[in-house]
């Protein structure tokens, strides 16, 4: 078990006022960051009054994935905005999928912005097709810091680039090969927080991806979380989990599935375990300690790894660090969750600045 923290407390410790009022701290901050970074946008960005109601398109690395656009809805559906997700075509859309959806076939015309959300073959593609559209990047799910090859093209065309936290900016400037300065907007999934009041002996599962599939890749350690689930179980732990979009919920048939978003059921859980992912830090903000299970061919960014109590490599390890686990320091939190509340206001406010 790997400690990431020296704080010498055992046991789930319920956050007090200052860990909520930490986070909401960091917004002055960030936003004059911010408005440093829109003031940086080419002028002709704003050649004219930004639109008032805009048509915005969104371009993701997951080409299917429509999850990533949904918490943006309702704050779109109330300015009367139309958000609409690119995709290849209908074959991977669910019926009854919120999340508005069009293919580079349909009637493009009126949009006023397109938004991509990685540099992959999708995200590369729409923008190649849509030249004459001002091009904004915002991150909405980790990436790793790494060159994308594809970000060479879309680069001289950027208006601007944000992400949720200052850490998840620092990986994304790093992938898009960039030095543009990155608004971080916090998370729309942190609009609305519920409180902590974790219930005793439940742990929250988080899953990833097992599988890859036609919407995208999948990540290692489903083995290890398995395993750390039934040894919890055995020690009489209530095992809830927290489901990633694409996992398949068949692996998970023994334990309780949460039949909320896994943000809302950190809330009644004492301890949350997993596999680090974008759901990591907005857990932590909540205020549930979080492990990491950490499979030797994970590959993620380190600021995931740091919100974490502890990591563990062996399923042995499992009932040791989540006895021990405790709430991450507030500073290291806001750096990788950013301000907390009107997170969706602040980044459609973002892409209205620089849409045509």
């Amino acid at each position: 078990m790997t400690p990431t923290s020296t704080d010498s407390e055992t046991g789930p410790v319920a956050p007090g006022p200052s860990r909520r009022a930490a986070l909401r701290a960091g917004l002055g901050g960030a936003l004059a960051a911010g408005l440093a970074a829109l003031a940086a946008a080419p002028a002709a960005a704003s050649a004219g009054r930004p639109p008032a109601r805009p048509e915005i398109l969104v371009a993701t690395n997951e080409p299917w994935g429509t999850y990533h656009v949904r918490p943006l809805l309702a704050e779109a559906e109330r300015r009367g905005w139309r958000l609409r997700q690119l995709v290849p075509d209908l074959s991977e859309i669910e019926p009854g999928d919120p999340v508005p959806v069009r293919t580079l076939d349909d009637d493009l015309s009126g949009a006023d912005l397109l938004v991509v959300t990685g540099a992959e073959e999708w995200p590369a593609e729409c923008a190649a097709a849509l030249r004459r559209l001002p091009l904004a990047a915002s991150s909405l799910a980790y990436l790793r810091p790494e060159p994308a090859p594809l970000a060479r093209r879309l680069r001289p065309r950027l208006r601007l680039v944000t992400s949720s936290s200052p850490a998840e900016g620092r990986a994304f400037r790093s992938y898009l090969g960039t030095a543009r300065p990155v608004l971080a907007v916090g998370s729309p999934q942190t609009d609305g927080l519920p409180p902590w009041r974790p219930e005793p002996g439940t742990v929250l599962v988080l899953t990833s991806v097992t599988r890859p599939d036609p919407t995208g890749g999948a990540a290692p350690g489903t083995e290890l979380l398995l395993a750390a689930a039934a040894r919890l179980a055995a020690e009489g732990r209530r095992i809830v989990v927290g489901m990633h979009p694409r996992e398949d919920p068949s692996l998970w048939d023994d334990y309780e599935i949460s039949p909320v978003p896994s943000v809302r059921a950190a809330a009644a859980a004492e301890v949350a375990i997993g596999i680090p992912g974008t759901v990591f830090p907005l857990v932590a903000a909540v205020g549930a300690p979080v492990v990491g299970c950490t499979d030797p061919a994970l590959e993620v960014p380190g600021y995931l790894l740091d919100v974490c109590s502890a990591t563990i490599a062996d399923a042995g390890e499992a009932v040791a660090a989540v006895a021990g686990a405790r709430p991450v320091d507030p500073e290291v939190l806001h750096d990788a969750v950013g301000p907390v509340g009107g997170s969706a206001a602040r980044l459609l406010d973002a892409w209205r600045g620089v849409a045509r």
